[in-house]
């Protein structure tokens, strides 16, 4: 299947809570002087006009980016993500994919490799980077593409699986592409973004996760509202991070609060964070 656009979500909770992660991630390393890989196993288009149709057709990102934008007093952490978000957007009623994102937070000596499987999402992220030669995209099934770019040259690489779920087997899959990458190269840092659904195979995944063998971990999630009592929709999302930035627990521990405050929906909103480091 291949029905997901993330232009009709662009903006939402969700990409709140994994790009904020990821900058988060992408500014620890940059400071060290060893260059990285980025590597985006779903990457969308990697830049959206939230004034285009599919955008106001739902309107997620007034309920997401739209609330930070009038908001004051933002602990750094948070802060800083969007001051830097609000830099790099080359319009106001533009927002970033992760690919946009972090194309403008590596340095020179840094590489990206970017996965979309979609054929129009993959021609525009093609478009959206054109120019750039540290970045290659292709349009290609990214758990594939994932295990066979690594090792990266460099050993050190932040990796974002992101898919859309769509597909019950993707539960499966992403448990399964980290256990494969992991083994190719254990000391990257994985990113796996996944949605908190009332489905079975959601609820299940972060227990499945801390059972799949990796020893450093961070779990954050994010809920706006309570679930629905009809079971359907996305009432928060999660970000389960493998071999973290030792200050990253402490960061979200800033952040969160706040984004459980300024983006609920209503009183079941709230936030989880948790982490084993061995």
């Amino acid at each position: 299947m291949l029905s997901y656009r993330h232009a009709f979500h662009a903006g939402n909770h969700a990409d709140v809570l994994k790009h904020l992660t990821l900058f988060l991630v992408l500014r620890y390393f940059n400071q060290k002087d060893k260059p990285y890989w980025y590597i985006d196993t779903h990457s969308g288009a990697g830049l959206y006009d939230l004034s285009a149709p599919q955008a106001q057709k739902v309107g997620e990102y007034r309920a997401g980016i739209g609330r930070l934008r009038d908001a004051a007093a933002l602990p750094e952490p948070l802060a800083a993500f969007w001051a830097y978000v609000q830099a790099v957007l080359p319009q106001p009623d533009t927002y970033c994919g992760s690919p946009w994102l972090a194309k403008h937070l590596l340095r020179e000596s840094d590489r990206l490799r970017l996965f979309e499987l979609h054929p129009a999402d993959a021609a525009l992220l093609k478009q959206n980077m054109a120019g750039d030669r540290r970045i290659v995209v292709q349009q290609a099934d990214g758990y594939a593409g994932l295990t066979a770019l690594l090792p990266p040259p460099t050993r050190r690489a932040v990796v974002l699986v992101d898919p859309p779920y769509e597909q019950k087997q993707d539960y499966a899959r992403v448990v399964q592409a980290l256990q494969a990458a992991r083994k190719r190269f254990a000391n990257g840092c994985y990113l796996l973004w996944y949605p908190c659904l009332s489905r079975e195979e959601s609820l299940n995944l972060p227990a499945v996760l801390q059972k799949s063998g990796a020893e450093n971990w961070l779990r954050a999630e994010l809920h706006v509202h309570a679930p629905r009592a009809d079971g359907f929709g996305m009432h928060g999302s999660g970000m389960w991070v493998v071999n973290p930035p030792y200050v990253l627990h402490d960061q979200l521990q800033a952040a969160l609060p706040l984004l459980a405050e300024r983006l609920a929906q209503d009183n079941g909103a709230r936030y989880l964070l948790e982490r084993q480091a061995v």
